[in-house]
């Protein structure tokens, strides 16, 4: 969770930063961690343009539904909520107990805002999401891939059993990059690992999933491309150039 967030602060501090995150450097700046230890590393970035484009889709989904709910699995030390708020949405972030208890030293649960800790293949946290208005968005940013196959299909049934009709949107990981993970800069600088792989996102329509879209981190929406700096595009185009993005998805499912 680290990673992510360092990522989005080092980009606020620039002076044309693809994202604003005012939460993520004060959190930097709080926690005791050596962060110098991640400066340099190509994975924050990648970070950045991949919750850049979750960002799209959620931000597209509460255009159209103000009111609704989006329901952050595996929140982390995610600062979604403090970038989209729009001041009426409602908001549930999920994550295992020794996560949430952290999280809640940076946020604190309002009436629009549930924070629940637990796992997401186990059945207890729709309960909390049920407490909050129709539509739901469920968002998995950075959390499936390291959950077992199994596990991941679990709770895409929960969610496509009792909220039909609800986007899902979580990331997939190419057979080559699982194979090649201890390669990657940032799987250096921690233990968890990718657990199973999908070369083909549309494959997990088995599940009861339909595919909507599904793009690499260079791949930003048209809406989204627009705000990044002029000078950062033609970089853009060269990251997708890269083989290991190719196989790395993400993915806007509905149930």
């Amino acid at each position: 969770m680290l990673i992510p967030l360092y990522g989005r602060a080092v980009e606020a501090r620039k002076e044309h930063p693809l994202l604003r995150d005012a939460k993520a450097v004060e959190i930097v700046e709080s926690l005791d961690y050596d962060f110098a230890k991640l400066d340099g590393n190509r994975g924050l970035t990648g970070a950045v343009l991949r919750g850049m484009i979750f960002d799209g889709w959620v931000s597209e989904f509460l255009r159209a539904n103000p009111a609704g709910t989006v329901v952050e699995i595996g929140a982390g030390l995610n600062t979604r909520f403090e970038r989209l708020d729009n001041g009426t949405c409602h908001w549930v972030e999920l994550d295992l107990s020794d996560s949430m208890e952290l999280r809640r030293q940076f946020f604190e649960p309002t009436d629009r805002r549930s924070m629940v800790a637990g796992s997401v293949t186990e059945a207890d946290w729709l309960d909390a999401v049920r407490e909050h208005p129709a539509p739901y968005f469920f968002v998995a940013e950075a959390v499936l891939p390291y959950v077992p196959r199994e596990g991941c299909e679990a709770a895409i049934g929960f969610i496509r059993d009792q909220f039909p009709g609800s986007p899902v949107a979580f990331d997939t990981a190419g057979a080559g990059m699982v194979e090649r993970i201890d390669n990657h800069n940032s799987a250096k600088l921690m233990s968890a690992r990718f657990l199973w792989p999908c070369d083909d996102p549309s494959e997990l329509e088995s599940w009861g999933l339909r595919l909507l879209d599904s793009r690499t981190i260079a791949q930003l929406q048209p809406a989204v491309r627009a705000g990044v700096p002029a000078a950062f595009r033609d970089r853009l185009d060269a990251i997708g150039l890269a083989p290991q993005v190719e196989s790395y998805r993400l993915n806007l499912f509905t149930t």
